[in-house]
């Protein structure tokens, strides 16, 4: 199953953090662990064993043309860029999930997604920091934060919530912020312009 690919305990001393290399075939590094790691979230089904042979090659391949680069298989600048862009390291996709987990767990799956959703449209916004670990940990931007719900452990559900966000399902519509009315007493959060109510959430612009 890729969610068993997704979950699994990668190598974390091979999973580099500096600019990543150029793969192609017969690579074999940490950078190649975490491209088969991205491959997988996209749905693009791929061994994770940190060698780039032929089905990475032919995922990347067919990632590239779908979204109109070059479709050479060799992952180099452009190619990473554009897959940091669309996917999420495992340290980053395990802090969406106890995102997930901590702030919706007992919602509709449609509402677990939609809380997913909203900390991914964070990264493309201007109003807020460009990387995911800062968006979750911005100071009173999330609740399970000050509460220390967030290091619970999240179950499969989350996990499921997560990926589904990250392929581009955004039941928010597009919301940057949700609250719960029934709990919330910021006279700011209900100024806020309402998209869409999901559960026992409110989400907005």
């Amino acid at each position: 199953m890729i969610m068993s690919l997704l979950i699994a305990i990668l190598p974390l001393n091979q999973i580099q953090a500096a600019t990543p290399s150029t793969l192609k075939i017969g690579s074999k590094n940490g950078d190649v662990w975490d491209l088969q790691y991205r491959l997988n979230q996209l749905n693009y089904p791929v061994k994770i064993d940190g060698v780039y042979g032929y089905e990475s090659y032919n995922a990347v391949k067919k990632l590239q043309k779908e979204y109109g680069l070059v479709a050479d298989g060799i992952v180099g600048s452009k190619s990473w860029s554009l897959i940091k862009k669309i996917s999420l390291s495992q340290s980053e996709f395990t802090q969406l999930t106890r995102l997930v987990y901590s702030e919706a767990r007992g919602e509709p799956y449609k509402g677990q997604v939609a809380v997913a959703a909203v900390a991914l449209n964070r990264i493309g916004s201007s109003s807020f920091p460009n990387d995911l670990q800062s968006v979750i940990f911005q100071k009173d931007a999330f609740t399970a934060i000050n509460d220390g719900q967030f290091w619970l452990t999240p179950d499969a559900t989350a996990k499921y919530a997560a990926l589904d966000a990250i392929r581009g399902w955004d039941p928010s519509s597009g919301a940057l912020f949700y609250f719960n009315p029934k709990t919330a007493t910021s006279s700011w959060i209900w100024s806020r312009p309402q998209i869409t109510t999901i559960g026992n959430h409110i989400f907005t612009k």
